[in-house]
Formats: structure tokens, sequence, C-alpha cells
């Protein structure tokens, strides 16, 4: 997987497989990947090493608020401020990611994953982080990959790898997350975004 030319990045591990660590980048699934746990997901990688991936998908809203599981974490969330399906991977753990206001370099218990955006360590106060914190998602599960599964899905077809914007975890309309990341990549991904969620209907 090349990197476009004249495009920055920040530098990032490889490993015997040839693949570059794709942490921080967007998962978004093809077409082809009829798997009802991510058909039609984008998931946000939050970490990507030689041991295997973790990730969240980002566009899978539940109606349960963040403020009746988390208490005062919900006036930090924003909307829709209810908690995610983050995975099919232990779907009692909560993983929360947030995203710092410009010029925050650190905050205690904020692990960064790629530029603005980081993990939250859901056990502590959230008043220190209220005022460094531009808002949080909670996610419920995960989504996990043994070493080499993800490299393996990705070569047979089933997942876009896309750059991550800072607001892509946030978007208060996350049911148009798909469409929209395909789309702004132009060309014929912007095709695949019109692509009918059942092609025998159409």
């Amino acid at each position: 997987m090349q990197n476009e030319p004249g495009r920055h990045r920040e530098p990032e591990t490889s490993w015997g497989s040839g693949m570059e660590s794709l942490t921080g980048r967007l998962l978004v699934a093809t077409p082809a990947l009829r798997d009802p746990n991510f058909e039609r997901t984008v998931v946000l990688l939050v970490a990507h090493e030689e041991g295997g991936a973790l990730g969240v998908v980002l566009n899978r809203a539940t109606e349960v608020p963040v403020a009746e599981v988390l208490g005062p974490w919900g006036s930090l969330a924003g909307e829709p401020s209810v908690v995610f399906e983050g995975g099919p991977v232990q779907p009692e753990a909560a993983i929360c990611l947030a995203r710092t206001r410009p010029g925050v370099q650190s905050l205690v218990g904020f692990n960064r994953v790629s530029g603005a955006v980081g993990t939250v360590d859901l056990s502590g106060d959230p008043d220190p982080l209220r005022d460094g914190l531009v808002g949080v998602r909670v996610f419920a599960g995960y989504a996990g990959w043994a070493p080499g599964q993800l490299e393996n899905e990705i070569e047979i077809g089933s997942w876009f790898v896309f750059d991550a914007l800072p607001g892509d975890a946030f978007t208060s309309r996350p049911d148009d997350l798909w469409p929209m990341v395909l789309r702004r990549q132009g060309g014929l991904m912007a095709a695949v975004a019109h692509f009918p969620s059942d092609p025998a209907a159409n």
C-alpha cells in the first residue's frame, strides 16, 4: 500500500508482511462484505500491530443514552449522545474515543491514536478533561483481528482503507458516514457510495 507522492503522513511501522501500520485510518466495508456484523460499516482502527488489530465501528448508534450508562460522561458526549455498537467482541466492554481541542498537546488519561483523536479512560473523572476535549463517543464492544487476518481481508477485497478526518468518529449523522466517506474519495469510489444495499432489489 503506497503513500501518494507529496502526501505527508506520520512515520509508520511496518513488519514482515510489508503492510504498514494502519492505526488511525478508516476501514470502509466494500459492497462485497456481507457479514452482518460489518456490512456497510466504517471502522476506525485504534491499534494495528504485529499482534493483530483493534477498531471500533463508527456508524452504528444504539438508542441508549451515554448518561444512562456512564453518568457524568454523558455531558461530554456529542450528538447523538448515545452509546454506539463498536463491534462484536466484548460487547460489555466500553471504549471511549475523544477529540482534543486545538492546541491541547497532552491530557491525563488521554491516549493519542492519531492527530487530535485518542482514547480516554472511562474509570476516571471526566471533569479534569472537560476543558481540553471537544467531545467524546462511547462504544460498546470492538472489532478485533488476529495477526495477519486484517491484511488478508483487505487483500481479498472486504475493506477499502482511507485516511480519517478528525470529525469522522464524532459525526452527528453516523448513518450517512459510509456513503459520505466514499463520496469524498471522488472517481469510482464516489460511485460505490450509491451501491444498493440489496443488489437483488435493484
